[in-house]
């Protein structure tokens, strides 16, 4: 380019003077662009690098722990420390209290608190905005979902929607116990039941119906019940889903007087769904589950329906998602994509559980 210029620029100087001064000017022109785009570069990764910090901090205060947050992040403990450290000297202000055992946010660490999130909110609506534009969203999903529902019904999709939307990676986390979005970082997280955060918003899925079933082994043994206090008086076991925070644990049945709490009994408990479900097909005791979780079991007769005269309530399946995460194209998407498929899903499954 520049040989270019200077063969067809050059013949038009009428001096060597005019040239000379031409030739600075390309040189000082040429050096000034290198000079402007090492610093624009070296700007962007600075500002970037500053991001990573406010979202290693924001994880940090919400998880209240440095470890926590790198895992979160998918860092070292040591970068994280690093990161904080980093805010710290360029605020000029201690943001955490540390111990060995502790970490407190400072009354600085809280003011900062508030703003990060804006500031954090604020870019991620701006690459929302670009992606909804360009038609080809990009980044990031957290999903949350309970162990059954998870293994059976969200797992098997996330290819199938990575293969349509290869730019968008996912991050599936499954347990049974109670999350919270924000402050486990959670963009879409399936539940069952009703949501206590009501500023959440909710998309359903289905009434999922339940049942009641235990092994044939457990029922030669100890019988059918007959009634629902059977569950709470000790004359059955009972395996119970409990998880750190649960609340007291009850069986909601549909009776003739309606619908009715029996705060059942048992000597079984777990937080994990499909432990309970090997406990019931080993004969340890009746098990409460959504038909889509058991329904080979149900088919093949491996766990037998108790108590279909008080059958238990059905369970809403819904997708929780807080409202600035609904602005994200991504999420938007992966609601649509999941919600058709998992519905079909589960009407397959139920099909399964009543042959």
């Amino acid at each position: 380019m520049v040989l270019w210029v200077f063969n067809h620029a050059a013949p038009a100087m009428k001096s060597a003077k005019s040239f000379v001064l031409w030739s600075h000017w390309c040189r000082q022109s040429f050096w000034d662009t290198v000079e402007y785009n090492v610093s624009f570069k070296k700007c962007l990764k600075i500002a970037m690098s500053y991001i990573d910090n406010i979202r290693t901090f924001v994880r940090v205060y919400e998880l209240g722990s440095m470890s926590a947050a790198a895992r979160d992040q998918r860092i070292s403990a040591a970068v994280a420390s690093s990161r904080i450290s980093q805010l710290e000297d360029y605020l000029s202000v201690r943001l955490f209290h540390r111990t060995t055992r502790q970490l407190n946010p400072t009354e600085q660490g809280n003011t900062f608190y508030e703003g990060a999130c804006k500031i954090l909110a604020t870019i991620d609506e701006a690459e929302a905005a670009v992606n909804s534009i360009t038609q080809s969203p990009r980044g990031l999903i957290h999903i949350a979902a309970p162990l059954g529902v998870g293994r059976r019904l969200i797992a098997p999709l996330i290819p199938e929607f990575k293969k349509e939307y290869p730019l968008i990676d996912l991050r599936l986390r499954l347990s049974d116990r109670k999350l919270d979005l924000t402050a486990e970082g959670l963009d879409v997280a399936f539940f069952l039941g009703v949501p206590e955060d009501s500023t959440l918003r909710i998309r359903k899925i289905a009434d999922c119906p339940r049942v009641l079933c235990a092994s044939p082994k457990y029922l030669s043994e100890r019988g059918a019940p007959t009634a629902p206090e059977e569950l709470t008086n000790g004359t059955h076991d009972c395996l119970n889903l409990r998880y750190p925070g649960a609340p007291e644990f009850q069986w909601p049945l549909e009776t003739l007087e309606g619908t009715r709490r029996f705060a059942v009994k048992g000597p079984f408990e777990s937080d994990d769904g499909d432990v309970l479900t090997d406990w019931a097909l080993e004969g340890h005791g009746i098990t409460l589950k959504p038909e889509f979780e058991i329904a080979e079991h149900l088919a093949s007769g491996t766990l037998v329906p108790v108590l279909s005269n008080t059958p238990p309530m059905p369970i809403q399946m819904a997708l929780l998602y807080t409202h600035r995460r609904h602005q994200d194209p991504k999420t938007r998407l992966l609601i649509e994509f999941m919600t058709p498929r998992v519905q079909a899903a589960l009407q397959k499954k139920e099909a399964v559980a009543g042959t």
